[in-house]
């Protein structure tokens, strides 16, 4: 009987009296990816469309198999990183770690991830670190977000269209700026808003509602005042976005 391959990471599973002589370097093979999937690192250069990663059977190298993987590049497109679903051993279950370290300073691309077929994929902050897990199964979701980083964002970006999870320092010192809110939330999700350069009163950052409610109503919020930093954070359909903090 031929050898044949785990879930998750494919394993060369070899079936008793195969394999003469090659033991050793199957053995070997397993074990670096064990190890890979425990604690290597690889990164991973975006620029625009899809990037599928690999579990390929028997791999040492394949990217999928790596613990953390670093997302780096400049974007000339909205970009998506996909988990394969499954192997040849049937479904894939993965935790790992994905770190935003692409170049999007002055465009308004996007990242995300998802599994393979899933419909929705789940958003990458910029400069943040998320901790997933993957089940061919169901959808890809986020065990938490490691870390968030800061976005600078200006009149050149605007409108921009925030995710959850997002940190924006708002330069409104030339023009206005619009911060259009996603137009679906989860009860939870946080966005955070500052006036980087001390001239929201000259210039406004004007707060998109996108078809859910700020602070009840179902109008746009306009921040007028110097040094103001907000944390709005999505709490139902009724109030929809209201303050966490809301401080100058």
């Amino acid at each position: 009987m031929a050898s044949t391959y785990s879930t998750d990471l494919s394993l060369e599973l070899v079936a008793t009296g195969e394999k003469a002589g090659l033991w050793g370097t199957i053995t070997n093979t397993n074990l670096q990816i064990l190890q890979t999937a425990s604690s290597g690192y690889t990164t991973l250069t975006l620029s625009s469309g899809n990037t599928t990663l690999s579990l390929a059977d028997g791999s040492a190298s394949a990217n999928g198999k790596n613990f953390y993987i670093k997302l780096v590049g400049t974007l000339l497109g909205n970009c998506t990183v996909t988990m394969p679903a499954s192997t040849t051993g049937g479904t894939a279950n993965r935790v790992f770690i994905i770190e935003d370290a692409t170049s999007r300073t002055t465009s308004n691309y996007t990242v995300s991830v998802l599994t393979t077929g899933q419909a929705t994929a789940t958003p990458v902050p910029v400069g943040s670190t998320l901790l997933l897990v993957s089940d061919g199964a169901t959808p890809l979701t986020s065990i938490g977000m490691m870390n968030k980083g800061y976005h600078s964002i200006s009149d050149a970006n605007s409108p921009y269209v925030a995710i959850a999870g997002d940190q924006l320092i708002v330069d409104t010192r030339t023009n206005p700026v619009t911060v259009t809110l996603p137009a679906s939330a989860n009860v939870g999700d946080e966005i955070v808003i500052i006036d980087g350069y001390n001239f929201f009163a000259s210039n406004n950052c004007v707060v998109g509602n996108n078809g859910l409610n700020i602070l009840g109503a179902a109008s746009a919020l306009t921040l007028s005042t110097n040094r103001q930093a907000i944390t709005l954070v999505y709490v139902n359909a009724t109030q929809g976005w209201t303050y966490k903090t809301n401080t100058a």
